[in-house]
C-alpha cells in the first residue's frame, strides 16, 4: 500500500490508556501487512515503556483517543504523542471507536492464523486495552485507504514488545544502536559508528527492518537464538551454501516483502467518478504487484536447489515451508496463464511502465490491444522526434532520458551548446554538465503517451481481478514468503557476511544459560574494532556469587567504552549472530539498563543531577533478576558526601538483586564495598605513570588500583598554576592516607567471610559447566588444597 515508503515507516499505531496506569498499544504496519498488540502498565511517570515503543516503531500516524485525563504525576499518552513525535500527524477518534469486543472479532477474522494458535480466546480479557486500539486503528486505515482488509491476511502478534529484551529509548541512544550520538554535530560519514550501520549489509528494504527490529528487540528464547546461531554456524562452514544463497537472494526483488500488502488490501467499491483521478495509479500498482510477486516466485526454484542439502533446523525449515509448498507453484501456474512469460520486475522507470502495459497476455481484450497500439505509436514519435531535433540543430548527443514525474526530456551536454539554446526549447535547466529541457511537442506527445499507459493499466486492471481474487485465497502462504525472504537476508546478507569480512577466528559463537555466569574472554568493542586494529580485548564474568563490577581507573583510561562493548555484546549474541571474543557463555537478558552521560534536560526542567535521579528511579522501579545493568558514573553532579552516599546506596540496593551489574567510577572510596560483600568484583584499567604524564594501557585488571593524583595531572595539562596544582597535592595526600588506614582495617575484619564465599562462587560456577566426572572431582580437589593453603 505504502508504494513509496522506502526505508521510513510504514506503521500507523493506536493507543489507549486507563486510570489504573495501563495503556494498550496497536500498531498495524502497512507495508508487510501486520499487527502488533501490546499492553502494560506503565512504571514510570514519563511513560519510558511507551517511549521506547514509540522509538521502536517511529509512526507514519498516531490515533489516541480524546481523553487526555490521566493518573496522578502521569503526562497521558495523548500529550506524550505531543511532546516526543511532535512531527507525527496524530488522528484524535472518539472514545466510541476504541471498541474491545469489535476489535477481537476483526482480530479474528483478520488474522492468518487461527485464533486458538493465537491463544485470542485466552488473552482477551487480558488485553482488552490493545484491542480496543486495534478497532480503532483498523477502523481508521480502511476509511482513511479506502480499503478493505482480507480475511485471513494479517499476521497478528500479541505482547510483541515484552517477547523479547527490552532496551529503553535512553539505552539505544547511550549504547549507540541505531545512531551514534552526537550524529547531527558529527556529520554523515559517522554513520558506520552505530551497531546497525556496521551490519546493515542487507539487500531488501524488509531485511533492513527486521534487522532495525532486532537490535532494539533482541530475543529472549533460547532455542530460537540457538536455531539461529546453528544456521549461521552452517553458513560460515559451508561456502557453497553461503554464496549459494547469497546468489539465489540477488534475484528476489528488494520490495518482495511490501507486494504482499496490495493482496491484504481490497478497494472499496465506489463510483467511477470518485475515483476517476486514482484509478490509473490504483491499476499501476496493482499490475506491479502482480509482476513482481512472479519474479519472486520464478526466483524460488534457484532457492530450493540451494537449500535442498541444508542441515541445519532453520534453511530446513525453510525448505520445507517453502520449496515444498504446493500452492506456491499453483499460483505462478495462475499468474502464468495471464500474465506474459517474457515480463519481469524492473526498477528501470521506462522500461516499467512497458512492462506494465504489455503484463497481460495479447488477444485477452481488444480496447487494451488498441491502448497498446496507441501507446507503442506514441513511443517511437517521442523517438523520431529526439532523432530529428539531432539532426536539425546539430546536437549529435542529445539523449531522451525518463522518470515518472516528468516523463520524457533532452539532456543535452553543456559542451555541444554554441551560444543559446534555440527558443524550441523550453523549461531550461541545467543539471550537472548536462541541460535539461522540453519542447511544446514533447510535451503534447508526453501526454499522449501518459493517457495511452493509463488506459492500458485500467484495462489490463480489469483483466486481472480474477487473478487478484484467486492470489487472496492464499494470501496466508505469500505472508510466510516475505517473511522468510527477510529472515534469509539478514541471516546471510547481514550476520554472515559481516563475520565473513573479518579475520579468522576473531567472532565465536556465544553458549546460552538460563541462570549461569556472563562470561566473555578477550571481548572486543563491535563497532570500535572496525576502526582501530590494534583494540585492546578485555573479558568480563559476573555470577550469583559475584553479580557486581565496579570498574575504576582515571578518565580517558576506557571504562565508557568498555561498559558500552558488554552491552553491545550481549545484544549481538542475542539476535543470534556471532560476537568479537575468544569465548563466550551468557545468561539471557531481559532487560538492558544504562546510566551514562551528564547533561541537563531544559525541557523537563532537570538539572544534571536531577536527570540522574530520575534514570536510576527508572531503572530501580523495572529492574528484574535477569537483567543487565550499566552504569558509567553516579551521584558526581552533586556535593561529593552525597554523591557517595547515593551511589553507596544504589549498588547496595543493586547487590541484593541477582541482576548483574557493571558499575564504573571514580569515587576509589566504592571500592570499600568488596571488603563488607564478597558478591563485589572490584575492577581497574592499568595506566602508567612516568614523568608526571600517564601512558593508558586499555588492559582491564582485578583489584583496585590508586593511580595518585591523575586528577592533578590533567589539571597541570590544562594550564592551571602549578602552585594550586602543589597545594591540591598536599590536600588529596592526607584525605588519602585516611582512607587507605581504615581500609586495611575493613580488609582484615572481613578477610575470613571473603574466603568462604570465593569457595562457593566457584562451587557455583563447577555446578554451570559440562565437564565429565574425572575433571570435576580434580577441580573439586584442587579447591579443598587451595583453601586449607590460604590461596584462593
Amino acid at each position: 500500500m505504502e508504494e513509496d515508503a522506502g526505508e521510513r515507516s510504514s506503521f500507523v499505531v493506536g493507543f489507549i490508556e486507563n486510570r489504573a496506569k495501563e495503556v494498550g498499544v496497536a500498531a498495524f504496519d502497512l507495508r508487510s501487512a501486520s499487527l502488533h498488540l501490546s499492553q502494560y502498565i506503565e512504571t514510570s511517570s514519563s511513560y519510558q515503556n511507551t517511549k521506547t515503543l514509540l522509538q521502536f516503531y517511529e509512526p507514519m500516524v498516531i490515533i489516541v483517543s480524546p481523553n487526555k485525563l490521566a493518573a496522578d504525576g502521569m503526562v497521558g499518552v495523548s500529550q506524550l504523542a505531543d511532546r516526543v513525535c511532535s512531527s507525527t500527524k496524530k488522528v484524535i477518534m472518539a472514545r466510541g471507536c476504541f471498541d474491545d469486543t469489535r476489535g477481537a472479532v476483526l482480530v479474528k477474522g483478520l488474522a492468518a492464523k487461527e485464533p486458538s494458535a493465537l491463544g485470542l480466546d485466552s488473552y482477551y480479557k487480558q488485553y482488552y486495552l490493545c484491542l480496543a486500539a486495534a478497532a480503532a486503528t483498523i477502523k481508521w486505515i480502511e476509511a482513511e485507504k479506502g480499503v478493505i482488509i482480507t480475511n485471513h491476511s494479517l499476521l497478528v502478534t500479541f505482547n510483541g514488545s515484552f517477547d523479547h529484551m527490552n532496551i529503553d529509548s535512553t539505552s539505544v541512544q547511550n549504547l549507540e544502536i541505531i545512531e551514534p550520538m552526537h550524529a547531527s554535530l558529527l556529520g554523515t560519514n559517522n554513520k558506520k559508528r552505530s551497531l546497525f550501520h556496521m551490519l546493515k549489509t542487507t539487500r531488501t528494504i524488509g531485511g533492513t527492518r527486521l534487522l532495525r527490529a532486532n537490535l532494539l528487540q533482541p530475543l529472549k528464547d533460547i532455542e530460537t537464538i540457538n536455531t539461529r546461531l546453528d544456521c549461521l554456524d552452517e553458513l560460515m562452514s559451508n561456502e557453497q551454501l553461503f554464496f549459494g544463497l547469497s546468489q539465489a537472494l540477488r534475484k528476489f526483488p528488494k520490495e518482495t516483502d511490501r507486494v504482499l500488502c496490495h493482496f491484504c488490501f481490497k478497494p472499496k467499491r465506489v463510483t467511477n467518478e470518485v475515483l476517476a483521478s486514482d484509478n490509473g495509479r490504483r491499476s499501476q500498482i496493482m499490475i506491479s504487484s502482480i509482476i513482481l510477486l512472479k519474479t519472486a516466485l520464478d526466483a524460488l526454484p534457484l532457492l530450493s536447489k540451494v537449500l535442498k542439502e541444508a542441515k541445519s533446523c532453520l534453511l530446513g525449515n525453510v525448505y520445507k515451508t517453502i520449496c515444498e509448498n504446493e500452492k506456491y507453484t499453483s499460483i505462478r501456474k495462475r499468474i502464468g496463464e495471464v500474465i506474459d512469460e517474457d515480463v519481469l520486475h524492473t526498477r528501470v522507470p521506462f522500461v516499467a511502465r512497458t512492462q506494465q502495459c504489455f503484463a497481460v497476455k495479447a488477444g485477452a481484450d481488444g480496447l487494451l490491444d488498441m491502448a497498446r497500439r496507441s501507446f507503442c505509436d506514441t513511443s517511437e514519435a517521442i523517438h523520431s522526434l529526439a532523432n530529428k531535433y539531432r539532426q536539425d540543430f546539430k546536437l549529435p548527443n542529445l539523449k531522451i532520458p525518463f522518470n515518472n514525474r516528468q516523463g520524457f526530456y533532452f539532456s543535452i551536454p553543456q559542451k555541444d551548446i554554441q551560444g543559446k539554446l534555440p527558443s524550441k526549447f523550453i523549461q531550461v535547466v541545467k543539471h550537472g554538465n548536462n541541460v535539461h529541457c522540453s519542447s511544446l511537442e514533447l510535451a503534447s506527445l508526453n501526454v499522449r503517451n501518459k493517457s495511452a499507459a493509463k488506459e492500458c493499466w485500467l484495462r489490463t486492471a480489469l483483466c486481472l481481478e480474477a487473478l487478484m481474487d484467486a492470489i487472496r485465497e492464499d494470501v496466508s502462504v505469500l505472508t510466510v514468503l516475505s517473511e522468510v525472504l527477510c529472515l534469509l537476508d539478514m541471516m546471510v546478507n547481514s550476520f554472515a557476511h559481516t563475520i565473513s569480512t573479518k579475520p579468522v577466528d576473531r567472532y565465536t559463537r556465544a553458549r546460552f544459560t538460563c541462570d549461569g555466569p556472563l562470561a566473555i574472554d578477550s571481548g572486543r568493542h563491535p563497532i570500535l574494532e572496525s576502526i582501530h586494529n590494534d583494540f585492546i580485548p578485555n573479558g568480563i564474568f559476573l555470577s550469583e556469587a559475584s553479580n557486581m563490577a565496579i570498574v575504576m581507573g582515571p578518565n580517558m583510561s576506557g571504562k565508557s567504552t568498555y561498559l558500552q562493548q558488554v552491552c553491545l555484546m550481549v545484544i549481538l549474541a542475542q539476535i543470534g549472530c556471532y560476537i568479537p571474543a575468544r569465548f563466550a557463555t551468557l545468561r539471557v537478558v531481559d532487560r538492558i539498563f544504562t546510566r551514562m552521560g551528564t547533561m541537563d534536560s531544559l525541557e523537563s526542567n532537570s538539572s544534571t543531577f536531577m536527570t540522574e535521579m530520575k534514570e536510576m528511579a527508572f531503572i530501580m522501579q523495572n529492574v528484574s533478576h535477569r537483567s543487565l545493568i550499566v552504569m558509567d558514573e553516579l551521584g558526581r553532579a552533586t556535593s561529593s558526601s552525597d554523591g557517595l552516599a547515593i551511589a553507596w546506596s544504589c549498588c547496595e540496593h543493586l547487590l541484593a538483586l541477582k541482576a548483574y551489574s557493571i558499575f564504573a567510577t571514580h569515587m576509589e572510596n566504592l571500592s570499600a564495598l568488596s571488603t563488607m560483600y564478597p558478591n563485589v568484583k572490584i575492577l581497574h584499567f592499568d595506566v602508567d605513570v612516568r614523568n608526571n604524564r600517564m601512558d593508558f594501557k586499555f588492559q582491564l585488571k582485578d583489584g583496585s588500583r590508586h593511580v595518585p593524583h591523575y586528577g592533578l595531572m590533567l589539571a597541570g595539562v590544562a594550564g592551571l598554576p602549578s602552585s594550586v596544582v602543589e597545594t591540591a597535592k598536599r590536600i588529596t595526600s592526607r584525605i588519602t592516607e585516611k582512607e587507605m588506614k581504615r581500609m586495611e582495617v575493613n580488609c582484615r575484619q572481613y578477610e575470613d567471610v571473603q574466603l568462604i564465599y570465593r569457595v562457593a562462587q566457584r562451587l557455583m560456577c563447577l555446578k554451570y559447566s559440562d565437564q565429565d566426572e574425572d575433571s570435576l572431582r580434580e577441580a573439586l580437589q584442587n579447591l579443598k588444597e587451595n583453601y586449607i593453603g590460604g590461596r584462593l
